[in-house]
Protein backbone atom coordinates (compact mmCIF):
# COMPACT_ATOMS: atom_id res chain seq x y z
CA UNK A 1 0.00 0.00 0.00
CA UNK A 2 1.25 3.51 -0.84
CA UNK A 3 2.07 5.07 2.53
CA UNK A 4 1.28 8.55 1.22
CA UNK A 5 -2.43 7.63 1.19
CA UNK A 6 -4.65 6.14 3.88
CA UNK A 7 -6.39 2.79 3.76
CA UNK A 8 -9.71 4.60 3.29
CA UNK A 9 -8.31 6.51 0.31
CA UNK A 10 -7.19 3.24 -1.25
CA UNK A 11 -10.76 1.99 -0.90
CA UNK A 12 -12.23 5.11 -2.50
CA UNK A 13 -9.86 4.88 -5.46
CA UNK A 14 -10.54 1.16 -5.83
CA UNK A 15 -14.23 2.07 -6.04
CA UNK A 16 -13.44 4.63 -8.75
CA UNK A 17 -11.46 2.00 -10.69
CA UNK A 18 -14.42 -0.37 -10.48
CA UNK A 19 -16.65 2.35 -11.90
CA UNK A 20 -14.21 3.05 -14.73
CA UNK A 21 -14.23 -0.62 -15.68
CA UNK A 22 -17.93 -0.29 -16.54
CA UNK A 23 -16.83 1.62 -19.63
CA UNK A 24 -14.82 -1.33 -20.96
CA UNK A 25 -17.11 -1.79 -23.96
CA UNK A 26 -18.30 1.74 -24.65
CA UNK A 27 -15.84 4.62 -24.14
CA UNK A 28 -13.52 4.02 -27.10
CA UNK A 29 -11.55 5.99 -28.28
CA UNK A 30 -11.71 7.81 -24.96
CA UNK A 31 -10.12 6.30 -21.84
CA UNK A 32 -12.16 4.47 -19.21
CA UNK A 33 -12.45 6.79 -16.21
CA UNK A 34 -14.28 6.65 -12.89
CA UNK A 35 -14.76 9.30 -10.18
CA UNK A 36 -15.88 9.15 -6.55
CA UNK A 37 -16.69 12.28 -4.52
CA UNK A 38 -16.13 11.99 -0.78
CA UNK A 39 -16.98 14.50 1.97
CA UNK A 40 -16.38 13.92 5.67
CA UNK A 41 -15.39 10.34 4.95
CA UNK A 42 -18.61 9.46 3.11
CA UNK A 43 -19.26 8.97 -0.59
CA UNK A 44 -21.66 11.68 -1.77
CA UNK A 45 -21.63 10.94 -5.51
CA UNK A 46 -19.91 8.95 -8.21
CA UNK A 47 -19.74 8.71 -11.97
CA UNK A 48 -18.06 6.93 -14.86
CA UNK A 49 -17.47 7.95 -18.45
CA UNK A 50 -19.96 6.11 -20.64
CA UNK A 51 -19.28 7.12 -24.23
CA UNK A 52 -17.12 9.52 -26.26
CA UNK A 53 -18.87 12.86 -26.65
CA UNK A 54 -20.83 12.44 -23.41
CA UNK A 55 -19.90 14.01 -20.03
CA UNK A 56 -16.75 12.75 -18.35
CA UNK A 57 -16.80 10.89 -15.05
CA UNK A 58 -16.05 14.00 -12.98
CA UNK A 59 -18.87 15.98 -14.56
CA UNK A 60 -21.37 13.19 -13.91
CA UNK A 61 -20.30 12.87 -10.28
CA UNK A 62 -20.50 16.64 -9.77
CA UNK A 63 -24.00 16.76 -11.26
CA UNK A 64 -25.13 14.01 -8.90
CA UNK A 65 -23.53 15.69 -5.87
CA UNK A 66 -24.82 19.24 -6.39
CA UNK A 67 -23.95 21.39 -3.38
CA UNK A 68 -22.52 18.37 -1.57
CA UNK A 69 -19.47 18.64 -3.83
CA UNK A 70 -18.33 21.79 -2.02
CA UNK A 71 -15.40 20.89 0.22
CA UNK A 72 -15.32 17.30 -1.06
CA UNK A 73 -12.38 15.24 -2.30
CA UNK A 74 -12.60 13.81 -5.82
CA UNK A 75 -10.93 10.43 -6.38
CA UNK A 76 -10.52 10.03 -10.13
CA UNK A 77 -8.71 7.28 -12.04
CA UNK A 78 -7.12 9.68 -14.56
CA UNK A 79 -5.96 13.27 -14.21
CA UNK A 80 -8.88 15.61 -15.00
CA UNK A 81 -8.72 17.15 -18.47
CA UNK A 82 -7.91 20.86 -18.78
CA UNK A 83 -8.72 21.49 -22.45
CA UNK A 84 -11.84 21.93 -24.55
CA UNK A 85 -12.72 18.94 -26.71
CA UNK A 86 -16.11 17.43 -27.31
CA UNK A 87 -16.83 18.36 -23.68
CA UNK A 88 -15.61 21.27 -21.50
CA UNK A 89 -12.63 20.84 -19.15
CA UNK A 90 -13.29 18.82 -16.03
CA UNK A 91 -10.83 20.97 -14.08
CA UNK A 92 -13.13 23.98 -14.44
CA UNK A 93 -16.10 21.93 -13.29
CA UNK A 94 -14.24 20.77 -10.20
CA UNK A 95 -13.07 24.31 -9.39
CA UNK A 96 -16.50 25.86 -9.90
CA UNK A 97 -18.13 23.18 -7.74
CA UNK A 98 -15.83 24.04 -4.84
CA UNK A 99 -14.06 20.69 -4.57
CA UNK A 100 -11.21 21.15 -2.09
CA UNK A 101 -8.97 18.25 -3.14
CA UNK A 102 -8.45 15.99 -6.16
CA UNK A 103 -6.59 12.68 -6.04
CA UNK A 104 -5.78 11.22 -9.47
CA UNK A 105 -4.58 7.66 -9.80
CA UNK A 106 -2.30 8.67 -12.66
CA UNK A 107 -1.22 11.64 -14.75
CA UNK A 108 -2.93 11.77 -18.14
CA UNK A 109 -0.46 10.71 -20.89
CA UNK A 110 -2.34 12.88 -23.39
CA UNK A 111 0.14 15.66 -24.33
CA UNK A 112 -2.76 18.14 -24.15
CA UNK A 113 -3.05 17.40 -20.43
CA UNK A 114 0.12 15.66 -19.11
CA UNK A 115 0.16 17.31 -15.68
CA UNK A 116 -1.56 20.49 -16.82
CA UNK A 117 -4.83 19.49 -15.22
CA UNK A 118 -3.30 19.04 -11.78
CA UNK A 119 -1.34 22.28 -12.20
CA UNK A 120 -4.51 24.19 -13.09
CA UNK A 121 -6.25 22.82 -10.01
CA UNK A 122 -3.37 23.86 -7.75
CA UNK A 123 -3.33 27.34 -9.25
CA UNK A 124 -6.99 27.65 -8.29
CA UNK A 125 -6.25 26.64 -4.70
CA UNK A 126 -7.39 23.03 -5.01
CA UNK A 127 -5.07 20.48 -3.41
CA UNK A 128 -4.08 17.97 -6.07
CA UNK A 129 -2.22 14.67 -5.70
CA UNK A 130 -1.57 11.65 -7.92
CA UNK A 131 -0.13 8.13 -7.76
CA UNK A 132 -2.80 6.29 -5.78
CA UNK A 133 -3.30 2.78 -7.26
CA UNK A 134 -1.55 3.99 -10.39
CA UNK A 135 -0.77 0.58 -11.87
CA UNK A 136 -4.37 -0.58 -11.40
CA UNK A 137 -5.64 2.53 -13.15
CA UNK A 138 -3.13 2.14 -15.98
CA UNK A 139 -4.34 -1.43 -16.57
CA UNK A 140 -7.76 0.02 -17.50
CA UNK A 141 -6.38 1.82 -20.54
CA UNK A 142 -3.25 0.16 -21.97
CA UNK A 143 -4.06 1.16 -25.53
CA UNK A 144 -4.94 4.77 -24.78
CA UNK A 145 -1.72 5.16 -22.81
CA UNK A 146 0.41 3.63 -25.56
CA UNK A 147 -1.24 5.73 -28.26
CA UNK A 148 -0.86 8.96 -26.31
CA UNK A 149 2.82 8.19 -25.88
CA UNK A 150 3.25 7.74 -29.62
CA UNK A 151 3.75 3.97 -29.38
CA UNK A 152 0.74 2.85 -31.43
CA UNK A 153 -2.15 0.63 -30.32
CA UNK A 154 -1.93 -2.05 -27.65
CA UNK A 155 -2.02 -5.34 -29.57
CA UNK A 156 -3.54 -8.62 -28.42
CA UNK A 157 -3.10 -11.79 -30.45
CA UNK A 158 -5.94 -14.29 -29.93
CA UNK A 159 -5.21 -17.95 -30.59
CA UNK A 160 -7.20 -21.14 -30.15
CA UNK A 161 -5.45 -24.50 -29.96
CA UNK A 162 -5.64 -28.10 -28.83
CA UNK A 163 -3.58 -29.38 -25.93
CA UNK A 164 -0.83 -30.32 -28.39
CA UNK A 165 -0.74 -26.84 -29.91
CA UNK A 166 -2.74 -27.45 -33.09
CA UNK A 167 -5.16 -24.97 -34.65
CA UNK A 168 -6.65 -26.90 -37.58
CA UNK A 169 -6.54 -30.26 -39.24
CA UNK A 170 -4.21 -30.74 -42.20
CA UNK A 171 -7.15 -30.16 -44.57
CA UNK A 172 -7.96 -26.83 -42.87
CA UNK A 173 -10.92 -28.02 -40.80
CA UNK A 174 -11.01 -25.95 -37.61
CA UNK A 175 -14.62 -25.43 -36.47
CA UNK A 176 -14.74 -25.77 -33.61
CA UNK A 177 -11.57 -26.40 -31.61
CA UNK A 178 -12.75 -24.55 -28.50
CA UNK A 179 -16.14 -24.70 -26.80
CA UNK A 180 -19.10 -22.35 -26.61
CA UNK A 181 -17.90 -20.60 -23.44
CA UNK A 182 -14.54 -19.78 -24.99
CA UNK A 183 -16.18 -18.41 -28.12
CA UNK A 184 -18.45 -16.19 -26.01
CA UNK A 185 -15.38 -14.98 -24.15
CA UNK A 186 -13.81 -14.04 -27.49
CA UNK A 187 -16.91 -11.97 -28.22
CA UNK A 188 -16.17 -9.94 -25.09
CA UNK A 189 -12.58 -9.51 -26.23
CA UNK A 190 -13.90 -8.19 -29.53
CA UNK A 191 -16.33 -5.83 -27.82
CA UNK A 192 -13.50 -4.33 -25.75
CA UNK A 193 -11.30 -3.79 -28.81
CA UNK A 194 -11.12 -0.72 -31.02
CA UNK A 195 -10.37 -2.86 -34.07
CA UNK A 196 -10.07 -6.52 -35.11
CA UNK A 197 -7.45 -7.48 -37.67
CA UNK A 198 -7.13 -10.54 -39.86
CA UNK A 199 -5.34 -11.53 -43.06
CA UNK A 200 -6.60 -12.22 -46.54
CA UNK A 201 -5.87 -15.94 -46.09
CA UNK A 202 -8.41 -16.16 -43.29
CA UNK A 203 -10.93 -14.11 -45.25
CA UNK A 204 -10.67 -16.42 -48.28
CA UNK A 205 -10.75 -19.61 -46.19
CA UNK A 206 -13.41 -18.73 -43.61
CA UNK A 207 -15.24 -15.57 -44.78
CA UNK A 208 -15.36 -14.29 -41.17
CA UNK A 209 -17.71 -11.63 -39.84
CA UNK A 210 -15.29 -10.08 -37.31
CA UNK A 211 -18.21 -8.51 -35.49
CA UNK A 212 -19.58 -8.51 -31.94
CA UNK A 213 -22.57 -10.81 -31.72
CA UNK A 214 -23.43 -10.32 -28.04
CA UNK A 215 -26.29 -8.00 -27.13
CA UNK A 216 -26.01 -4.96 -24.86
CA UNK A 217 -27.48 -6.78 -21.86
CA UNK A 218 -25.04 -9.68 -22.30
CA UNK A 219 -22.16 -7.22 -22.05
CA UNK A 220 -23.67 -5.54 -18.99
CA UNK A 221 -24.23 -2.24 -20.81
CA UNK A 222 -26.80 0.04 -19.18
CA UNK A 223 -29.93 1.19 -20.99
CA UNK A 224 -29.14 3.63 -23.77
CA UNK A 225 -25.74 2.18 -24.66
CA UNK A 226 -25.71 0.09 -27.80
CA UNK A 227 -23.09 -2.50 -28.74
CA UNK A 228 -20.20 -0.76 -30.50
CA UNK A 229 -18.88 -2.63 -33.53
CA UNK A 230 -15.06 -2.46 -33.72
CA UNK A 231 -13.34 -1.44 -36.91
CA UNK A 232 -12.73 -4.53 -39.07
CA UNK A 233 -9.24 -4.57 -40.60
CA UNK A 234 -7.94 -6.86 -43.34
CA UNK A 235 -4.32 -7.09 -44.50
CA UNK A 236 -4.56 -7.81 -48.24
CA UNK A 237 -1.46 -6.67 -50.10
CA UNK A 238 -2.75 -7.78 -53.53
CA UNK A 239 -6.41 -6.71 -53.06
CA UNK A 240 -7.69 -10.26 -53.47
CA UNK A 241 -10.64 -9.80 -51.13
CA UNK A 242 -14.03 -10.32 -52.73
CA UNK A 243 -16.55 -7.49 -52.74
CA UNK A 244 -19.09 -10.13 -51.67
CA UNK A 245 -17.24 -10.87 -48.39
CA UNK A 246 -19.63 -11.33 -45.48
CA UNK A 247 -18.10 -8.58 -43.35
CA UNK A 248 -18.90 -5.99 -46.03
CA UNK A 249 -22.62 -6.67 -45.56
CA UNK A 250 -22.59 -6.03 -41.82
CA UNK A 251 -23.04 -2.83 -39.79
CA UNK A 252 -19.80 -1.03 -39.04
CA UNK A 253 -16.72 -0.15 -41.02
CA UNK A 254 -14.27 -2.41 -42.85
CA UNK A 255 -10.77 -1.14 -43.64
CA UNK A 256 -8.63 -3.04 -46.13
CA UNK A 257 -4.89 -2.39 -46.29
CA UNK A 258 -3.43 -3.09 -49.71
CA UNK A 259 -0.02 -2.73 -51.32
CA UNK A 260 0.96 0.43 -53.22
CA UNK A 261 0.35 -1.16 -56.64
CA UNK A 262 -2.88 -3.01 -55.81
CA UNK A 263 -6.24 -2.00 -57.27
CA UNK A 264 -8.79 -1.80 -54.50
CA UNK A 265 -11.47 0.05 -56.45
CA UNK A 266 -13.80 -2.96 -56.41
CA UNK A 267 -13.62 -3.11 -52.63
CA UNK A 268 -14.37 0.60 -52.39
CA UNK A 269 -17.49 0.09 -54.51
CA UNK A 270 -18.49 -2.75 -52.16
CA UNK A 271 -18.36 -0.37 -49.19
CA UNK A 272 -14.87 -0.92 -47.78
CA UNK A 273 -12.34 1.77 -47.05
CA UNK A 274 -9.07 0.94 -48.83
CA UNK A 275 -5.73 2.33 -47.75
CA UNK A 276 -2.42 1.63 -49.49
CA UNK A 277 0.64 0.89 -47.37
CA UNK A 278 4.30 0.36 -48.11
CA UNK A 279 5.56 -3.21 -48.20
CA UNK A 280 8.49 -4.76 -46.36
CA UNK A 281 11.42 -6.53 -48.00
CA UNK A 282 9.43 -9.77 -48.18
CA UNK A 283 6.55 -8.19 -50.07
CA UNK A 284 4.17 -8.13 -47.11
CA UNK A 285 2.56 -4.99 -45.75
CA UNK A 286 4.80 -3.07 -43.36
CA UNK A 287 3.62 -3.51 -39.78
CA UNK A 288 5.12 -0.21 -38.63
CA UNK A 289 3.21 1.81 -41.21
CA UNK A 290 0.02 -0.10 -40.40
CA UNK A 291 0.31 0.59 -36.67
CA UNK A 292 1.03 4.24 -37.30
CA UNK A 293 -2.07 4.56 -39.47
CA UNK A 294 -4.27 2.77 -36.93
CA UNK A 295 -3.03 5.08 -34.18
CA UNK A 296 -3.93 8.08 -36.35
CA UNK A 297 -7.43 6.58 -36.57
CA UNK A 298 -7.61 6.58 -32.73
CA UNK A 299 -7.36 2.80 -32.43
CA UNK A 300 -6.41 2.09 -28.81
CA UNK A 301 -6.62 -1.68 -28.59
CA UNK A 302 -6.15 -3.99 -31.57
CA UNK A 303 -7.20 -7.63 -31.53
CA UNK A 304 -5.53 -9.91 -34.08
CA UNK A 305 -7.50 -13.00 -35.11
CA UNK A 306 -5.55 -14.65 -37.89
CA UNK A 307 -3.88 -17.80 -39.13
CA UNK A 308 -0.44 -19.09 -38.23
CA UNK A 309 1.40 -17.11 -40.91
CA UNK A 310 0.04 -13.68 -40.04
CA UNK A 311 0.24 -14.42 -36.30
CA UNK A 312 3.89 -15.35 -36.69
CA UNK A 313 4.53 -12.25 -38.79
CA UNK A 314 3.08 -10.00 -36.08
CA UNK A 315 5.19 -11.68 -33.42
CA UNK A 316 8.33 -11.46 -35.55
CA UNK A 317 7.67 -7.78 -36.20
CA UNK A 318 7.47 -7.13 -32.46
CA UNK A 319 4.04 -5.50 -32.54
CA UNK A 320 2.28 -7.98 -30.21
CA UNK A 321 1.97 -6.97 -26.56
CA UNK A 322 -0.20 -9.79 -25.28
CA UNK A 323 -1.27 -13.30 -26.27
CA UNK A 324 -4.68 -14.68 -25.35
CA UNK A 325 -4.55 -18.44 -25.89
CA UNK A 326 -7.60 -20.69 -25.52
CA UNK A 327 -6.47 -24.28 -25.01
CA UNK A 328 -8.99 -27.05 -25.61
CA UNK A 329 -8.83 -30.42 -23.80
CA UNK A 330 -8.10 -32.66 -26.76
CA UNK A 331 -5.27 -33.83 -29.02
CA UNK A 332 -5.21 -33.34 -32.79
CA UNK A 333 -1.99 -35.09 -33.77
CA UNK A 334 1.24 -33.98 -35.39
CA UNK A 335 -0.25 -33.82 -38.89
CA UNK A 336 -2.53 -30.95 -37.85
CA UNK A 337 -1.53 -27.32 -38.34
CA UNK A 338 0.63 -25.53 -35.78
CA UNK A 339 -0.11 -22.44 -33.72
CA UNK A 340 2.18 -19.83 -35.29
CA UNK A 341 4.58 -19.81 -38.21
CA UNK A 342 7.94 -18.47 -37.02
CA UNK A 343 10.58 -19.24 -39.65
CA UNK A 344 14.20 -18.70 -38.83
CA UNK A 345 14.14 -19.86 -35.21
CA UNK A 346 16.80 -22.56 -34.99
CA UNK A 347 18.27 -22.13 -31.50
CA UNK A 348 16.73 -21.87 -28.05
CA UNK A 349 18.22 -18.41 -27.68
CA UNK A 350 15.99 -17.24 -30.55
CA UNK A 351 12.74 -18.16 -28.83
CA UNK A 352 10.00 -15.53 -28.34
CA UNK A 353 9.96 -15.00 -24.54
CA UNK A 354 6.58 -14.77 -22.81
CA UNK A 355 5.43 -14.10 -19.25
CA UNK A 356 2.28 -15.79 -17.96
CA UNK A 357 -0.06 -13.18 -16.49
CA UNK A 358 -3.29 -15.07 -15.92
CA UNK A 359 -4.80 -18.55 -16.17
CA UNK A 360 -8.48 -19.36 -15.86
CA UNK A 361 -10.99 -21.97 -16.92
CA UNK A 362 -13.53 -20.88 -19.53
CA UNK A 363 -16.03 -23.68 -19.79
CA UNK A 364 -14.04 -26.83 -20.54
CA UNK A 365 -11.19 -24.81 -22.06
CA UNK A 366 -8.28 -23.05 -20.43
CA UNK A 367 -7.56 -19.39 -21.17
CA UNK A 368 -3.90 -18.37 -20.88
CA UNK A 369 -2.87 -14.72 -20.99
CA UNK A 370 0.78 -13.96 -21.72
CA UNK A 371 2.73 -10.72 -22.00
CA UNK A 372 5.40 -10.66 -24.68
CA UNK A 373 8.72 -9.84 -23.05
CA UNK A 374 10.93 -7.29 -24.73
Amino acid sequence: MNDAFSRAEHAFMARAIGLAAKGRYSTDPNPRVGCVLVRNGEVVAEGWHRRAGEPHAERLALAEAGERARGATAYVTLEPCCHYGRTPPCTLGLIEAGVSRVVAAMVDPNPRVAGGGLAQLRQAGVEADSGLLESDAAALNPGFIRRMRGQGPYVRLKLGMSLDGRTAMANGESQWITGDAARRDVQRLRAASSAILTGIGTVIADDPSLNVRLQSAELGLPDGLEVRQPLRVVMDSSARMSGAARMLTLPGQTLVYVGPEADGSGLVRAGAEVHALTCDDGGGLAWGALMQDLAAREVNELLIEAGATLAGSALSAGVVDELIVYMAPHLMGDQARGLVHLPGIERLAERVPLRLEDTRAVGEDLRLRYRVRS
